[in-house]
């Protein structure tokens, strides 16, 4: 069984910055692929970035590459995504997840594990 919790979410101005994290507890295996979603009121839940454990190999959604940063820590057992330039479309419920197929998928659907989530609204 595994854990997450998020944390860091919270209201911004456009063009800010937030800092989230997820603490993973339970049974995480170096193959295992950490990732971070997010879901907007009347949208689908959307990938935004992942990362693996073992090696660090990173894949991220098209609308963050160049303003989000995903990382890991492997001695505390967390992740981190850390947004700048934050833009009112970037609104939603941010949630951790990890699977465990070492592929860095962006389907929702892969992730077996999920956190509980953290709001993030930025405003205009």
């Amino acid at each position: 069984q595994v854990q997450l919790v998020e944390s860091g979410g919270g209201l911004v101005q456009a063009g800010g910055s937030l800092r989230l994290s997820c603490a993973v507890s339970g049974r995480i295996f170096r193959n295992n692929v950490m990732g971070w979603f997010r879901q907007a009121p009347g949208k689908e839940r959307e990938f935004v970035a992942a990362i693996r454990w073992s090696d660090g190999r990173l894949n991220y959604a098209d609308s963050v590459k160049g303003r989000f940063t995903i990382s890991r820590d492997n001695a505390k057992n967390t992740v981190a995504l850390q947004m700048d330039s934050l833009k009112p479309e970037d609104t939603a419920v941010y949630y951790c997840a990890t699977e465990a197929s070492f592929i860095l998928s962006t389907r929702a659907t892969a992730y077996d594990y999920w956190g509980q989530g953290t709001q993030v609204t930025v405003s205009s």
